[in-house]
C-alpha cells in the first residue's frame, strides 16, 4: 500500500522545491538589475503576490478537495480542457527547464573544489567533464526516485533541514557586517542608468523563478494524508522562503557595495560570505549550495515525474503515461522527464549556456499556470458571491497580470514556441482517449491563433 505524505513532509517539499539554487545566486541577480529602492518595492510586491497566490491554492484545497491533480486541474476545471492542458505543459516545461538549471549551477558550485586558475574542470556547469557528471547523477537520482515517492520525500525532509543551516548561518553572520551607508549608497540606482519602475519590473523574473515551487504541495495533493494539510504546508513554506530571501539579498546590499556585487561570479553568495569570514566563506556557501540543489532537483524530480502522469489519467496526455510501477510511482513518465532532460544537458554542453540562460526560460512558462489559479478561484468566489474569496482571488489574479506585464511581450513570444508542439502532444493524445468531448469553436480558434504566433515569436526572438 502506498504511504501517504503527512505535513512535515508536504512543507518539505515545498521548501526543498523552493529554495535551490535562486537563493545562492541573489545577491548577484538582483544587484545587477536594480538598487535598493527597487529591490524593497520589488520584495513587497512579491511577498504580497505571493501571500495571495498561496491563500488561493490553499482556499481551492478546501472547496473542491475533489480537485487532486495539481493547479492544472484547477485550469482544466474552470476553463476546459485545452486550458487544462496548456497549464500542464506550461508547467512541465518550466519543470524540465529547473531540473536542468539544478544540474547546471550544481557542477557550477562544484568547480569552487576541483577548479584552479590553471584547469578548469567543472566551470559553470557546462563542460564536457560536468556533462558526465550530470548525466551520471540523473540516474542515479533516477533510480531512487523510481522506488516511490516516499521514499524520496523522507529523504527530502532530511537535506531540508540541512539546506537551512548555511542559509541561516549566513544571515547571523551578515548582520554584524551590515553597514547602513554601502546599503544606502545609489539608493535609487542612479548608476544602472534605468528608471526605479523599469528596475522594479527587472526584478520580477528573479523573484518569481525563487518562488517557482510553491505549489509542490498541490501538485502531490492526491498522495497527501490529509487534504488540510496541503493550503497548510503551503502557507508555512512561502512565509519561510520570503524571509530568507528578503534577508539575504538585503543583508547582502549592506555588505557589498551593488556595482560589486553585480559583477560577482554565481553562486554570488559564496564571494560575499568571503567578505564576511574569509576565504572559508566561499567553501561553506558552496557546499551548502550543493546540498540545496540536490534537495530541490530531488523534489523537482517528483513534480515533473507526476505531471504527465496527472495529466494522462485525465486523457490530455498519451495513455502509456497514466501507468505506475509497483511501488505506485508514475514510472513511465519519469523516463520521459529524465531523457529529454539527457539530452538538454548535451545541449547546454555544445552551446556554453549556464545557469543565467536557463532562468528565465522557467519563469516564462510558469506564468499562464499561476495566472489561472487566481482565475479558477475568481469564478468560482463570482458564483458564491463570496466576497472574501473575491478579493483573495482578485489578489492572486492581478500579480499574475503584473508578472505577464513585467515579463514582456518578448519573453511571452518565446514561450508562444514552447507552447506549440504541446498542441501535438495534446491532439494525439486525444486520439487515444476514447469518448473525448469535441473541441469547441472558441477551442479551436485559440489552437490557429497559438499555432499562427509561431511566425512571430521566431521572427523576434
Amino acid at each position: 500500500m502506498e504511504k501517504k505524505l503527512g505535513l512535515s513532509a508536504l512543507t518539505a517539499l515545498i521548501i526543498s522545491s523552493m529554495i535551490g539554487a535562486g537563493v545562492f545566486s541573489l545577491p548577484q541577480n538582483m544587484a545587477s538589475v536594480a538598487g535598493p529602492m527597487a529591490l524593497l518595492t520589488g520584495w513587497a510586491i512579491t511577498g504580497i503576490g505571493i501571500l495571495f497566490l498561496a491563500f488561493t491554492m490553499l482556499l481551492i484545497t478546501r472547496l473542491r478537495p475533489d480537485l487532486d491533480g495539481g493547479i492544472f486541474s484547477y485550469a482544466r476545471e474552470g476553463f476546459g480542457e485545452l486550458l487544462g492542458f496548456c497549464s500542464a505543459w506550461g508547467y512541465w516545461v518550466c519543470a524540465l527547464v529547473t531540473n536542468l538549471a539544478y544540474l547546471v549551477i550544481l557542477f557550477s558550485a562544484f568547480s569552487f573544489f576541483t577548479d584552479t586558475p590553471g584547469s578548469r574542470i567543472f566551470g559553470d556547469g557546462n563542460t564536457w567533464q560536468a556533462l558526465i557528471a550530470a548525466s551520471c547523477l540523473l540516474w542515479a537520482v533516477h533510480a531512487l526516485v523510481l522506488r516511490g515517492a516516499h521514499t524520496a520525500t523522507t529523504i527530502n525532509k532530511i537535506v531540508t533541514l540541512a539546506k537551512l543551516l548555511p542559509l541561516g548561518g549566513f544571515i547571523i553572520l551578515a548582520i554584524p557586517a551590515f553597514q547602513m551607508d554601502i546599503f544606502n549608497f545609489d539608493f535609487s540606482g542612479t548608476e544602472l542608468k534605468t528608471p526605479v519602475w523599469q528596475q522594479v519590473k527587472d526584478t520580477m523574473s528573479i523573484t518569481l523563478w525563487v518562488f517557482i515551487g510553491v505549489e509542490g504541495a498541490v501538485v502531490v495533493s492526491g498522495r497527501a494524508k490529509n487534504r488540510k494539510d496541503v493550503g497548510h504546508a503551503t502557507l508555512l513554506a512561502v512565509l519561510c522562503a520570503l524571509s530568507v530571501y528578503v534577508s539575504i539579498t538585503l543583508l547582502s546590499l549592506g555588505v557589498v557595495p551593488r556595482a560589486e556585487l553585480a559583477l560577482m561570479r554565481n553562486p554570488s553568495m559564496a564571494a560575499v560570505m568571503v567578505k564576511v569570514v574569509g576565504p572559508i566563506g566561499e567553501m561553506l556557501i558552496a557546499a551548502g549550495l550543493i546540498v540545496s540543489v540536490c534537495g530541490a532537483w530531488l523534489s523537482w524530480t517528483i513534480m515533473a515525474a507526476e505531471i504527465p502522469f496527472l495529466v494522462a489519467r485525465q486523457g490530455s496526455f498519451p495513455k502509456i503515461f497514466a501507468t505506475q510501477n509497483r511501488h505506485n510511482f508514475p514510472a513511465a513518465s519519469l523516463w520521459l522527464t529524465n531523457i529529454i532532460l539527457q539530452i538538454a544537458l548535451i545541449f547546454i554542453w555544445l552551446t556554453g549556456s549556464n545557469y543565467n540562460t536557463l532562468l528565465p526560460i522557467a519563469s516564462e512558462m510558469i506564468l499562464v499556470p499561476y495566472f489561472l489559479v487566481g482565475a479558477f478561484l475568481f469564478k468560482i468566489a463570482l458564483k458564491q458571491q463570496r466576497w472574501p474569496l473575491i478579493l483573495v482571488a482578485c489578489g492572486a489574479c492581478l500579480y499574475g497580470l503584473w508578472l505577464i506585464y513585467a515579463a514582456g511581450l518578448i519573453h511571452l513570444l518565446f514561450s508562444v514556441i514552447l507552447y506549440v508542439p504541446g498542441l501535438l502532444v495534446f491532439l494525439y493524445a486525444r486520439q487515444q482517449h476514447a469518448n473525448q468531448k469535441p473541441l469547441n469553436i472558441s477551442e479551436k480558434a485559440f489552437i490557429c491563433l497559438l499555432v499562427l504566433a509561431t511566425g512571430p515569436a521566431i521572427w523576434c526572438t
